[in-house]
């Protein structure tokens, strides 16, 4: 591998993807499959000696002590945060509160939240939490794109990936592909159905983008193997 130039800080990075495991434990839920992801991320891209039993969250007060004297760290931290919190298509209000936490923290405005919560009209019928929303279609019934999302879209585009610590983290943390839609049945009877990701969250071709701009920064800048997040 090549030799690669840190624009962030040891210090900066291990806050940042705290940060983002925050958002991405919001939801209180880790399956085994999320566990062990969380675990190998903790080893791998934050410190050893973080340890997955002994995470806890980051308070915004401490994110802000570390990114904020860098303001580019700060906006695109925000980024990549809305990132995690929409790769699975539901945006929960704690994963709201949390990002809205950031945001006062690091300065930065709230307005992309008002416009992402501006979607957020009805219940989810995938994760049985009242308190989670399915990001509504960004298509009303003609087809046509509404622009209620708009500003965010061009925001997350705005993302430019440039350390390998932060690459890796998203590749692992997005899907490869557009999940297949699928049926859940219990007992010989379909409960409910589960569209496909790409129908089912209008800004997962930001999420693709960001994918693809960390694996070709990984392969062509990094000079690394990226075969392992490139799926079966």
């Amino acid at each position: 591998m090549t030799s690669t130039v840190y624009p962030y800080t040891t210090e900066q990075i291990t806050v940042w993807l705290r940060g983002l495991l925050t958002v991405a434990w919001a939801d209180g839920h880790f399956d085994d499959e999320e566990k062990s992801l969380i675990a190998e991320l903790t080893q791998d891209e934050l410190a050893p000696q973080i340890e997955l039993g002994t995470f806890e969250p980051i308070a915004p007060n401490d994110l802000a002590a570390t990114l904020l004297p860098n303001a580019h760290a700060a906006e695109n931290f925000l980024r990549t945060a809305v990132m995690v919190a929409i790769a699975d298509g539901i945006y929960s209000e704690t994963e709201d509160t949390i990002l809205l936490q950031f945001c006062t923290a690091l300065n930065q405005p709230s307005t992309i939240l008002d416009s992402l919560r501006q979607t957020l009209d009805y219940a989810s019928p995938i994760s049985g939490n009242a308190n989670a929303s399915a990001i509504a279609p960004s298509a009303d019934d003609s087809g046509e794109q509404l622009p209620v999302l708009t500003p965010v879209k061009e925001w997350l585009d705005g993302l430019e990936v440039h350390d390998p610590r932060v690459a890796r983290f998203l590749c692992k943390m997005i899907p490869p592909q557009c999940p297949f839609e699928r049926d859940v049945v219990l007992f010989g009877r379909k409960l409910v159905h589960i569209p496909a990701m790409c129908k089912l969250n209008p800004l997962y071709d930001q999420l693709v983008g960001l994918r693809f701009r960390a694996l070709s920064y990984l392969a062509d800048d990094c000079g690394e193997d990226v075969t392992p997040y490139l799926g079966g």
